[in-house]
């Protein structure tokens, strides 16, 4: 992996010459771009939103706007943030979403020499791919868009069937997948944590028998799109026994890195796959002017936001996740939370790494498995009275949460010394847990049309809005 920042460079001097050429490219001057500082000072940060302008254009069929020619797809997402953003992908960059989970598997079977899981029967828990078209252009989920390019040699083996991937009511779909599975030998099992926990869940519940010993040849488990940690202890439990697990880190933006060895943490960037990245420091996030990195000078163990250029015509691009190396050679990454999603509402500047480990470090230690959780802030104008509040469904609940709020809270406390001032200081209580009735964040999801293989539940907000609505599923 010595080649990764030569491969950045390459790449980076590659996009800029045919950026040139398109709309994007002749607004933000690229012709006079010679290096990384010129790209800096010409073409500003944007999100999703300051895009839009260019996307409506690709949706009225207009050419070489972000990138030559039209997008051959546009991957529609529905953001936790934002509403429905579409993403285009292009021939160039259809490639970065194909092979990334290719090299994954390959890495897998080379490094643990376990093929067999190829001979079984594989899942993917991926949204419809029944595509509509805008200006002509094929649009839908990504993982329905991916799931036309399964080489054939895979498809066979695949499930669920074309037509119940197509369902669009998720619990139909669920039903339908169970009962397309139940009876099969179930190899390889891949899709978003919170809703292998749930189609783990009813094949339990259908079978009164353990995944494990339902699929005795089940080896490999294929996550992403949030962190893992969270769910591990409880899909373990489902599971029964140790299979393995491979983490990528995919999203409608692209393919950004898959974990490339069971051996070491974290997973390895793709860098040479048509993505130029950039790295913001996170406490500069919010100046006018952030620091932008290139790979050549991030340091291991530092927060920042990834901003990405690529060969589907984003340009400086925040796709809003926050991420940490581990190591610089070769580069590997975790995923740490996202940029919209932290609690700041006295100052504190709470990241999802810091909720996570201070309440898995709890949990682990009471031996007490956690289904899902969300932070708010709660507050109370007399000083002293605001707080955390942390709704938890639990799987099986502590016996005293009074002091597991303690412990989570001393956790959080020591992760983050903002936090620690403002409760020491008396301007925040320690944090309250309220216990969510079982099943109560499926049925949230549900209720606000969210239930999904590619929805999430945002770890932190910085207003009640989901808090509030998660009241009504607390335990009465």
């Amino acid at each position: 992996m010595g080649t990764a920042v030569a491969d950045q460079q390459d790449l980076f001097t590659h996009l800029i010459k045919i950026g040139a050429k398109t709309e994007f490219g002749k607004e933000h001057h690229f012709s006079e771009i010679k290096n990384h500082n010129d790209y800096v000072k010409q073409v500003p940060l944007r999100d999703y939103e300051a895009f839009i302008p260019y996307i409506e254009k690709i949706k009225e069929g207009k050419h070489n706007i972000l990138w030559k020619g039209t997008p051959i797809y546009l991957a529609k997402t529905s953001g936790t943030t934002s509403g429905v953003k579409y993403i285009p992908i292009t021939k160039d960059s259809i490639s970065n979403h194909i092979d990334t989970a290719r090299n994954a598997l390959l890495c897998y079977m080379a490094e643990t020499g376990n093929s067999s899981f190829a001979n079984g029967k594989m899942i993917f828990l991926s949204g419809s791919p029944a595509l509509e078209r805008i200006g002509g252009i094929p649009t839908g989920r990504l993982s329905g868009i991916v799931n036309h390019h399964i080489p054939s040699y895979l498809r066979t083996n695949q499930l669920p069937t074309y037509e119940t991937n197509c369902i669009e009511d998720w619990e139909q779909k669920l039903d339908k997948i169970v009962e397309e599975t139940l009876n099969k030998n179930m190899t390889l099992i891949s899709g978003i944590p919170p809703w292998m926990q749930m189609y783990f869940d009813q094949l339990q519940e259908k079978s009164g028998k353990t995944i494990g010993e339902l699929f005795p040849q089940f080896s490999v488990m294929v996550q992403g799109g949030v962190n893992f940690e969270p769910y591990r202890a409880k899909l373990m439990q489902s599971i029964g026994r140790k299979v393995d697990i491979i983490e990528l880190f995919p999203a409608s933006e692209g393919f950004f890195a898959f974990q490339d060895s069971q051996k070491e943490k974290g997973m390895l960037l793709n860098t040479n796959s048509g993505i130029f990245y950039e790295f913001i420091p996170v406490e500069e996030l919010q100046n006018e002017n952030p620091t932008r990195l290139m790979l050549k000078d991030v340091q291991a163990g530092v927060n920042y936001a990834l901003v990405i250029s690529s060969n589907a015509g984003l340009w400086a691009y925040n796709i809003g996740d926050t991420v940490k190396f581990l190591s610089l050679n070769p580069y590997r990454l975790i995923v740490t939370g996202r940029t919209k999603h932290f609690i700041s509402a006295f100052g504190e500047h709470v990241i999802g790494e810091e909720v996570e480990s201070a309440i898995l470090k709890a949990a682990e230690k009471e031996q007490i498995a956690i289904r899902e959780f969300t932070v708010a802030p709660m507050i109370r104008q007399d000083k002293g009275k605001s707080f955390h509040e942390w709704f938890v469904e639990f799987e099986n609940p502590p016996q005293d949460i009074h002091a597991f709020a303690i412990h989570v809270d001393d956790n959080l406390r020591h992760a983050n010394s903002y936090y620690n001032d403002l409760v020491s200081g008396n301007i925040l209580q320690q944090l309250k847990i309220t216990p969510v009735r079982r099943n109560g964040f499926v049925d949230f999801m549900k209720s606000i049309g969210k239930l999904g293989g590619q929805n999430k539940v945002p770890r932190l907000s910085n207003n009640r809005q989901i808090a509030d609505e998660l009241v009504k599923y607390t335990e009465s």
